[in-house]
């Protein structure tokens, strides 16, 4: 898969995408969505599960990953993709960014860039986002590119310990198109 915008290229994972990964957990800064500071210890497995799933191109399957990278330094900066939420039977966005990287508008652009390719792509026609209530730059994120807020909630998910509060969005197919 090979998405470009104006700054920004999305392609598949590698290997060696590994080593930036590993750096960019070892902050902590990406503890909520499973990246640890272990995270040296299961990179490889992780990425060559991520490459089997790209080959099966399903998004219902588990996930999708792909790497966001800059297009003038050629520097991996985060990644962006989709996961199946088999409790509530959705599709749902997942991105970030790495801390050195952040507040440059990069989420926006890989985001909205990722929507409008996973539309023309899948038969799919809405994609949901599930964001914790105090992560506040990540659903500006997300409404800045055409989700609609829909709900706020108690909510689990995978790397969660307990439930905590989180805002659901939703952006359908029909409306996306008309805002990409």
């Amino acid at each position: 898969m090979l998405i470009e915008t104006d700054r920004l290229i999305i392609r598949d994972i590698a290997l060696t995408d590994g080593e930036t990964f590993i750096h960019m957990a070892s902050d902590g800064s990406l503890n909520d969505i499973g990246f640890d500071k272990d995270s040296s210890s299961w990179m490889d497995d992780w990425i060559i599960e991520a490459q089997n799933l790209a080959r099966e191109d399903n998004p219902r399957k588990s996930y999708l990953a792909y790497v966001i990278e800059d297009k003038r330094t050629g520097s991996t900066i985060g990644s962006v993709g989709c996961s199946y939420y088999e409790d509530l039977q959705k599709v749902g966005i997942t991105y970030f960014i790495g801390a050195d990287f952040r507040n440059n508008g990069y989420a926006s652009e890989a985001t909205k860039a990722y929507i409008s390719y996973f539309f023309e792509h899948y038969d799919e026609n809405e994609i949901i986002a599930t964001i914790r209530e105090d992560n506040v730059p990540s659903w500006k994120t997300i409404e800045s590119v055409g989700f609609s807020f829909t709900e706020k909630k108690m909510y689990k998910d995978l790397n969660d310990a307990n439930e905590e509060l989180y805002r659901f969005y939703l952006a359908k197919k029909t409306e996306v198109s008309n805002n990409v």
